[in-house]
Order: C-alpha cells, then structure tokens, then sequence
C-alpha cells in the first residue's frame, strides 16, 4: 500500500514525541478529550461542513451517508494532502490559508461517533483508529485517536473530491444523526459560502440566491454580505485569518429572533436579534465562544455597519420586524450587538415614508397608514410603518391623536384634506378613549370658509346653506364628526343656526355687507322649517333700494296699504324679492300682506312692544295664561277702521286675536279705532234696543255684529261709569224703563264689586224720565213712600228694592224712606187669618196667608217732619198699617206676604173674586 502523505513519518515522530515525554501523551489525550467532548460537542456535520466548505470555495456539494454502519460524509473541492494531513495529526495547528480549509482541530467533533475516522480523497487517504494506537503504544483505555494516522487506499464515491467515513460507535443511533444534520441543514447553506447544495440520506437542500429549496419546501432570506481584511492584526489568535466576511440573513416569510452567534458556524453565543449574524469570528479553542480582542470587535463593527443594508433590503412596510427588540441582553456579544445597532439604525435611513426614507431620530410615527398618508405633507419625517414598541430605542418620535389634533390646528386645508385625514383617525375614536377626548378640539372646516375647532355643536346638512353658521363643509362630512357631538340638522336646526346673522342683517346691510345669501338661504328655509318671532329682523330691500327689516315692509299690492295712515314707518317690498318667492313665504319672515299677529304661549308682561300694551296689562285681573295680539294698529288711518275691521275678520289668525276674551286687540280698538268719526263703544247693535235713547244704533259698515262687540259696540247693557253720564244727560231721551234696568245693573255690578270706581254724578234721571240735580233725588227702598212723595225726585232700580242701598251708595243719593221718616199712630190689630176675603183672595192666588196681621185704620195719617199726609197703608217699624179699603188691603196684603208684584191681583180677588174665572 503506497502511503502518499507520509503517514510513516508522522507516526514515528509521534511516537517518539511520547516516547521522550511520557506526560505528552496524557496530555495529548487530555487535549483530544476536551476537544470532542466540550467544545465540539454536537457540531460534527458543522465541522465537516466547515472543511467541506473551505475545500470547495464555491458551489460545493456535500453528502451525508449511512453505508454499512458508517456515516459517510463526501465533498466536492480541493482534496485532501499532506498538509491537510499533517494539520490533522497535530491537534493543536491548523492548515487553513488565503480562507481555504485543511482540516483542523475542529475535526476532533468525530470522535463523538467514532473511534476510527477515515479520510479518503482521490489525492489518498488517512485512517485513524484507536485500537491500532493501543497496539502502538502498549497502553490501554483512553488514547489520542487523532495523533497517530495510517495510509488507506480507497477512493471517494463518483462525482465527489473527499469522503470523511466513521464507523458508528455502538450506542450511536444513525436515525437520530440523520434527523439532527437535517435541522442544521438551512444554517449550514446560509453560513457557509463555500456549499450551495447538501444531501442527507437521499433528501436534498441546495441554496438559489436566497431561497433555500429542500423536501418540505423553500425558504426566502434576505441576506446582506460584506468581506474585507483586518489591517491590524494585533490580538488575532493562531487561527484568525486577515480576510473577514459577515453575512446577515433573515428569512422573508417570517421573522424569527436567532438564537446563536454563527461564525461562520453556530457558536454558544446566544443572540436576541431578528436576523441571523454568520461572521469570520476569532473563536475560542472550545469553538463555543468568540474571542475578545481587537479582530472580534472589528468584525462586529462591520457587522453592525452592515445590519442597516438588511433592513433597507427589506419590504419597507416590513422593517420594523427587523429592530431588536427591547429586552435584556442574552450574552455579552448580544449585549454589545444591540447596542451598536440600535445607534446605527438611529442615524441611518431605512423607515420608510411616503416619499423615500427617513432616520429614526428624525421620524415620527402615526397611529395608522391612512395618518401618515394624509399628514405627509403636513408633518416632516412621518414614517408609513406604524407604530411599533421596537421604535421607542430608535427615538422615533410617537405622535399620538392629541400630538396629530395640535399639529393641524390653525392650517389651511380644503376640505376633502379634512375629510381624508377624519377617515384615517375614525378607528383610534372607536377604540381609545383618549384619543375620542383629544379629537373633542378636532379642526373641521365650514361652508362659510371658516375652520372651527371642535365637533361638538356644529351641523352637518344636505345641500349647501352657505349663509348658516356653523355647517360643516359638505366635503369634510364624516361619520366621525357626529360620534364627536356634530349633529345631523334639519331644515328648522339650520333656520335656527342662522339667527344671529339675520337679527345684525340689517346693520350688515347698511354697512355694505352683501347678505343676499342669508336672505335667499332664510327664506328657502322657512318654507320647511316654519316661521319664527326673530326672522322680522331679516333685512330685506323695499321699493327704494334700500334695506328694511322685513316685518318693516309690505308686500306690493296688499290690501293693507290702503288702510294705513300716511305717516306709517312701513315700507313697500321690492318688487325683484316680492316676485322671486311664494308671498306665504315672505309673511312667514314678517312682511305684512295682512295684519300681523303676536303669539306668546306663556306671557311673562307686557313686552311685545305693542301699542299701550302696558295699560292693557294693568287693568288685567289676572295675567293672561296665552296672548295673541294684532300689531300695528296703531298705524291704521282714522277713516280706515271699517275697512281694517273687515280685514281683520277675513283672516282666521286676526280674528282669533280680535275675538279673544279680554284680549289686547279688542280692547285696544275699543279704545282707539273710530268708526263714523266715534269710539266703538259710543255705539250699539242695531239689535241692542234695551240701550235705545243711551246709544245710537251703529252706522252700516258691513261688519258681522260679533267683530263689532269684540272691539266695544254695544250689543247688550253692560254696567259702566259711561252709563251714568249717559242717563244724566238732559238730551237723551231715556224711556223709564231702560233707566231702571240701567240702574238696576249698576247697582248689582256695584254690590258685587264689578264696577270700576266712578265719581257720583251730578244729576239723575228719575221715575218720570226727567233729568234732576243729584241734590234733589232719593232712591227708592219703600214702595209706600210713593204716595207723597214726588216721582220726579225718585230714583228707582225696579222691582228688587234690595238694590236700592248699593244704588243710593253708587249715587251718593239718601234713601226715600230714610229721607221722609213718618210716623204712624193708632190702628186696630187684626189677624190676616181673621179676614174672609184675604183667606178667600189666598187661596185663588195660591199664596199662603201670612202670619200675624195689620194695623186697620179708618184714616190712615202719616205724620213727617213738614206735614201730615193721608195715606191707604204705611210699613213703620216694620209694623204694616193699612185702611180698610181694597187698595189699602192689598198692598198690605202683598208687601206682608213677600209677594209685592202680586199687589194687583190681590187688589182684584178682594175687590171681585169671581175675576179670576174670567
């Protein structure tokens, strides 16, 4: 057997090396140990990888075997040769130069399996075997496997350059090997440059650019690669190499945080970063721990100066994913690596935003990309990526709703801007109750070209009333407005919105100010909403030019120009605006075709500005519970009355108001209108004849008599001062008894405190109709007076004498029986029972006969202070006295029994009681 690298050789100088020192040989199997179970545990394919990868430079290919109770792991790219085999038998040196592998310590990870590795390449082979180094040697148990080596002639499999075969210890399960290389297999493609495709018992994984392809599918990584040569070599351990190479890979289909440090294969480094760091690393002799010193912090320079390419390679709405998470670092280098990163992405540009990128120190972040789309052109350095906690190490300014609410306050945007940006911050309003507070102060443009802050109160309407304040612009509109207090308004919302402006029209008319829109937009929406007391103030031009408000101003052509008095402060509409609109229209804003009406549901005094409205008030009883009043008639001409009468009673509201009990209307035409040059109430109805010779008839004027007794025309005796100048007035002819009923509803309204307070006039009209000086009248209280005493001088209120007291008291006039005071002496007593023909007269009359009885006197003399008079009866002291005569009997007979307008019958049943049958 031929042995082309010298195997002889190595093994005598070994051999004698141990020989000369018998301690090197403890040591050398102490050193192998260590190796292979410390520091290349659990890395045998990485570490045959690794060689494989050196040898191939390129594009290698390796393939993992089990064949016959070994695993066999072959390679394509530089064999095997002596160097590479003197490398492997030194333990302690390695081969390695200008990057390409020969075989290092690293190659102690076999005995992990074996204890008889194999070398075959197409260059010649090595084997290794423990028990053949016991012969050797003459020692047992443990020995160095590694240092001793013997030729072997066989060859690798076709198609490969280099095969490692180890025949499997016992105890060493070659199903469980296989399922381990096949989770290593993706790092070992990633790390390794060198291997782009690897097989492991028939299954196949091989690297295309950055997909890694295998039997359960294809991975993505994004990868970014950087190489170069430390030029200070200061600290590199016997196995650093000036060329370095780092590489950053993370996968594009989802991000995983790497678990450990590759350099280029998995270290014991743990790591926290979202991406894979696969670096040329000066390593400990174990292979599990970087170095420190000025090479390893050198590559981890150019790694972390690197790590900002990854991300700005990355999909841009994805590169946040790619910041290391904020946490505890897991092992020094994590802790050195997040560090030097997070400084580096700070001051790099990779967030996105709408436009190009931006660093993190000068990037602000919106609650979604709908804000960062609308806001770009608003606030600088917006990023589209949303927020993320990973953001906060960067100092990536967070702009939250309030921060948005108070950077767009005060701009100047058009509308669909606004509306853009409602959209993009409606979903934080639905879940974060802070930011619904926040955007409480939310700018939202107006039609009228105003922006206002804040939602609340304004109103959102269909169209586009121009002239109402406070109506969102129909392009800003957004449900998000509403949920922030703006209401949906109807016609009467936005007719109420627009008083302030109609109540200054006028003084911003006059100013010069056009309010064409306020009037148009008014009178659209009146026509829906309906009228309101304030819309008067609408300024409105009259047939001049110039501005009125609009209940200053009467349509063209209404009947109420003709009844108005020629000083009337009312002017005429313009004939442009009286044509342009329905005239129902135009009187629902105040302009008069027809007298206007004062409605109050709940009048608190008199402040209506009406015409003597106050003394109206004032002579109330009570004040009214409901007002509705007719204005302006104080502007009617005298002349006019018959036909504003007319007027007033054609339209129901007018009517209403002119007919309502105690109200203004009535009361103040009353007092003011005239109608035949006289007050209404100087006049009857034609059909009031119980007040003829007191008032005359009204003139015909072709007003119903029941509008003619609403404003004071007399229609039946109504109890008032005028009354009594009336009856004292020598030229009127009283009948006698109209005077009595007169006096007779004065006395009554006089006892029931119903009369206003009158003065006691100066002359009376008396029983005979005559008209006396007051000084000389008595009030009738006793019939019997009548029988001397002067009808002329008698003032009587008919039949009910117990009116006479409140009459005399009204008149400041003395009682008649008072006044006269006779007295009457003697008389025979005599029961009424005891009198036949009284009985008789009773019982025809149906009265019963009164108890007790008269006083009979053959002549009765009635003695006053003047004279003695002959009367028939007399009542003194409540004492009846009578003659016995049938006038004398009866009058008694009637005023005893409480039956005084029954004295003629009586008078006739005692004087023939058959009178009664015909």
């Amino acid at each position: 057997m031929t042995d082309p690298f010298g195997t002889a050789a190595l093994r005598n100088g070994v051999l004698a090396a141990w020989r000369d020192s018998p301690t090197r040989f403890r040591e050398d199997a102490n050193a192998e140990e260590d190796l292979f179970l410390g520091g290349y545990r659990d890395r045998l394919l990485v570490e045959l990888a690794q060689n494989a990868a050196d040898a191939a430079k390129a594009d290698g290919h390796l393939s993992v075997s089990f064949v016959d109770g070994e695993l066999r792991v072959a390679n394509t790219g530089r064999p095997l040769d002596a160097e590479g085999v003197a490398s492997l038998a030194s333990l302690r040196a390695s081969a390695k130069q200008d990057g390409v592998g020969r075989f290092g310590v690293g190659f102690a990870a076999v005995l992990s399996v074996t204890d008889a590795p194999r070398i075959v390449s197409r260059t010649g082979g090595v084997a290794f075997d423990a028990q053949r180094t016991r012969e050797a040697t003459g020692r047992d148990g443990r020995v160095p496997v590694l240092r001793l080596c013997w030729p072997t002639d066989e060859q690798p499999p076709d198609g490969f350059d280099t095969e490692i075969r180890l025949p499997l210890n016992d105890g060493i399960e070659a199903n469980a090997l296989q399922e381990e290389f096949s989770r290593q297999v993706t790092d070992l493609l990633l790390g390794l440059d060198g291997l782009s495709t690897i097989e492991i018992a028939g299954q196949r994984w091989w690297r295309d650019g950055n997909d890694i392809h295998g039997p359960h599918g294809t991975t993505s990584w994004l990868t970014v690669r950087d190489h170069g040569e430390l030029t200070d070599l200061t600290g590199l351990g016997a196995e650093a190499r000036p060329q370095w190479t780092v590489c950053w890979a993370a996968r594009t289909d989802t991000t995983q945080t790497s678990d450990v440090l590759h350099a280029p294969t998995p270290t014991d480094e743990r790591l926290s970063l979202p991406a894979r760091l696969i670096a040329t690393l000066p390593l400990e002799a174990d292979r599990r721990h970087v170095r420190k010193g000025p090479a390893t912090d050198a590559v981890l320079g150019h790694a972390t100066r690197a790590y900002p390419r990854l991300l700005q390679a990355f999909p841009p709405e994805r590169r946040v994913e790619l910041v290391p998470e904020p946490g505890f670092p897991l092992s020094e280098v994590d802790e050195k690596l997040r560090r030097a990163i997070t400084g580096e992405l700070r001051a790099t540009k990779w967030l996105p935003t709408k436009d190009g990128t931006v660093e993190p120190r000068h990037a602000k972040t919106v609650p979604n990309q709908q804000c960062a789309a609308a806001l770009d052109d608003v606030i600088d350095g917006i990023t589209t990526v949303e927020y993320d906690p990973r953001l906060q190490t960067l100092d990536v300014n967070r702009l939250t709703v309030a921060d948005i609410v108070a950077q767009v306050t005060g701009i100047d945007r058009p509308p669909t801007w606004w509306h853009r940006l409602y959209t993009a911050l409606a979903p934080e309003a639905e879940v974060d109750r802070d930011a619904r507070e926040a955007l409480g102060a939310l700018p939202v443009p107006l039609i009228d070209g105003r922006t206002l802050p804040g939602p609340r109160g304004l109103l959102i309407a269909d169209g586009s009333p121009k002239a109402v304040a406070n109506v969102v612009h129909p392009d800003a509109v957004h449900p998000l407005l509403e949920r922030l207090g703006a209401r949906r308004a109807g016609p009467g919302d936005l007719l109420d919105a627009t008083r302030d402006a109609v109540e200054r029209s006028v003084d911003d008319a006059e100013s010069g100010l056009d309010t064409t829109d306020l009037r148009d937009t008014v009178l659209a929406l009146v026509s829906e909403a309906g009228e309101r007391e304030w819309l008067g103030a609408l300024a409105l031009p009259d047939d001049a030019g110039d501005h009125r408000r609009a209940d200053e101003l009467v349509l063209p052509g209404s009947p109420l120009l003709d009844l108005l008095d020629v000083d009337a402060p009312l002017g005429v509409l313009h004939d442009d605006v009286a044509g342009a609109w329905p005239r129902h229209v135009l009187a629902e804003v105040g302009v008069l075709d027809t007298f206007a009406v004062v409605v109050d549901e709940s009048p608190a005094g008199p402040d209506h500005d009406l015409d003597d409205e106050a003394d109206w008030w004032d002579g109330l009883a009570e004040p009214p519970a409901r007002m509705t009043a007719v204005r302006d008639l104080d502007l009617v001409a005298d002349d006019a009355w018959p036909a504003a009468l007319r007027l007033l009673a054609a339209e129901p509201a007018t009517w209403q108001a002119l007919h309502e009990r105690h109200g203004y209307t009535g009361w103040w035409i009353a007092r003011n209108a005239l109608l035949a040059g006289r007050a209404p109430r100087d006049w009857r109805l034609e059909t009031a004849t119980d007040l003829a010779g007191l008032y005359d008839p009204v003139p015909a004027i072709d007003v119903a008599p029941d509008t003619l007794t609403a404003i004071g025309v007399r229609g039946e005796l109504e109890p008032d001062g005028d009354l009594l100048d009336r009856l004292a007035d020598p030229d009127r002819e009283v009948p006698a008894g109209t005077a009595m009923r007169v006096h007779a509803a004065l006395a009554k309204a006089f006892r029931d405190d119903e009369l206003p307070d009158v003065d006691p006039p100066d002359a009376v009209r008396s029983l005979t109709g005559q008209v006396v000086p007051a000084a000389e009248g008595l009030v009738l209280d006793a019939p019997w007076v009548l029988q001397f005493v002067e009808p002329d001088r008698i003032v009587a209120a008919g039949p009910d004498l117990s009116l006479a007291e409140p009459l005399a008291e009204l008149l400041d006039l003395p009682l008649a029986d008072e006044e006269v005071g006779g007295v009457v002496t003697g008389g025979e007593p005599v029961g009424w029972a005891d009198l036949g023909a009284v009985v008789e007269a009773c019982d025809l009359a149906g009265i019963p006969v009164p108890p007790g009885g008269p006083l009979l006197h053959d002549r009765l003399t009635v003695q006053t202070e003047q004279t003695a008079h002959e009367a028939t009866w007399w009542v003194d002291g409540g004492v009846v006295h009578c003659v016995d005569s049938t006038a004398g009997l009866a009058r008694a007979l009637a005023w005893a029994a409480d039956r005084w307008a029954d004295r003629y019958l009586l008078a006739a049943l005692l004087d023939d009681p058959e009178s009664v049958l015909g």
